[in-house]
């Protein structure tokens, strides 16, 4: 816990083998009552689309619970990623944990998913 907030460390690679861990992680964390949750993404060097998957299944569970989702990811690739699937204007990206953390959780931090389409 940091600042209140549940962090999840990723510092091998998101992808197929680690996407049911933290998605089995978060659903047992909801039902002990946390709902504040920072994906720390700083070490992980790779990103796939089970990643990516996982995280849209995380956020959508999370958001189910009224709960609140910080990405702490500094790597310009795995943002191109996020970019590249849509999830940058959706989720909120920060460079660091102690920066997503930094501030309480709002409702803001997951108004709108998913994003109604235009």
């Amino acid at each position: 816990m940091t600042n209140g907030w549940t962090v999840f460390r990723a510092g091998g690679e998101i992808d197929i083998a680690f996407a049911p861990v933290v998605r089995a992680a978060v659903v047992r964390l909801l039902a002990d009552g946390h709902r504040r949750f920072v994906l720390d993404l700083c070490g992980a060097p790779f990103l796939d689309s089970a990643g990516v998957g996982m995280i849209v299944a995380v956020t959508k569970r999370i958001r189910a619970h009224h709960g609140s989702l910080r990405i702490a990811c500094d790597d310009k690739r795995l943002l191109r990623v996020f970019s590249l699937g849509g999830l940058r204007p959706v989720c909120s990206f920060h460079d660091s944990v102690e920066q997503a953390a930094a501030h309480p959780a709002g409702a803001e931090d997951l108004a709108g998913w998913p994003r109604p389409r235009r």
